[in-house]
């Protein structure tokens, strides 16, 4: 960052918004302070706009290995690692702080330690996986929800891709003239949500804003109620191999699977 400001590529530290994220090897209450320093260093930066644990999954310190071994997680203090979260607020080295991929049964353990709440709860959201428990139980706590994979996300199933191969949302696309990506991220700013979308191309960086002087109708958000809900990222499927067991974890404890 400082390199990029040396540069002239941007004009201050305050012109751009940083995201850090603890991963799991470091989810341990000693850790915390530690990670964030070092990113921080790597970066040559003083603080983070937002600093996010990134899975309601710890697992033993050490190396980050991908996939983990499934006999390296361990249980998750939830207290003692917001505890030091907070402690990373505190100091000023991050000026928000927040969590990733929580279920509402997480969020209860955070909540009932925390002096300063999550700020924000990143987590795979879109038509096809809307999160409605979630989104309610956020708006009643005053945390912000924040969509990534606001178009599907990775094809890791290999099935294709729920949004952008949606009948309904092309359906609605066709109606009002826009594209099906457009219909999905305007479905997303509607809810009160900040999607997180991602592009090389530059045409559809310029589509994915284009979605603000226009709205969908109460029949298109009816239709868009209705289409059949699938989630695509899970903690199984993501962090760790298909081998081996969980022999000090339950895998329902550290799921992110809630409708």
């Amino acid at each position: 960052m400082a390199e990029a400001v040396r540069r002239g590529l941007v004009a201050s530290r305050e012109e751009v918004f940083i995201t850090s994220k603890l991963w799991c090897t470091q989810c341990h209450p000693h850790l915390v302070l530690p990670s964030l320093r070092e990113s921080l260093q790597n970066l040559q930066m003083e603080y983070m706009d937002l600093y996010l644990i990134h899975w309601p999954v710890s697992l033993k310190p050490g190396p980050a290995v991908f996939p983990a071994k499934r006999e390296d997680a361990v249980p998750f203090d939830f207290e003692g690692v917001w505890r030091e979260m907070d402690e990373c607020h505190r100091l000023g080295l991050a000026k928000a702080i927040g969590v990733s991929n929580f279920t509402t049964l997480h969020l209860d353990k955070i909540m009932a330690a925390a002096t300063v709440p999550p700020a924000v709860n990143q987590v795979e959201l879109n038509p096809v996986w809307q999160q409605r428990k979630l989104r309610a139980y956020s708006a009643e706590k005053g945390i912000h929800v924040a969509a990534y994979s606001p178009l599907g996300g990775q094809n890791w199933s290999g099935e294709g891709n729920a949004v952008l191969e949606s009948e309904v949302l092309a359906e609605i696309a066709e109606a009002r003239g826009k594209s099906i990506a457009q219909v999905a991220l305007r479905w997303i700013y509607e809810q009160g949500l900040t999607p997180i979308v991602k592009s090389f191309s530059k045409e559809r960086l310029k589509q994915n804003i284009e979605i603000f002087d226009w709205e969908l109708t109460d029949d298109d958000l009816i239709k868009i109620s209705q289409i059949p809900q699938k989630k695509i990222v899970t903690a199984a499927n993501v962090i760790f191999s298909p081998e081996g067991e969980f022999t000090s974890v339950n895998l329902s404890d550290i799921e992110i699977v809630e409708e």
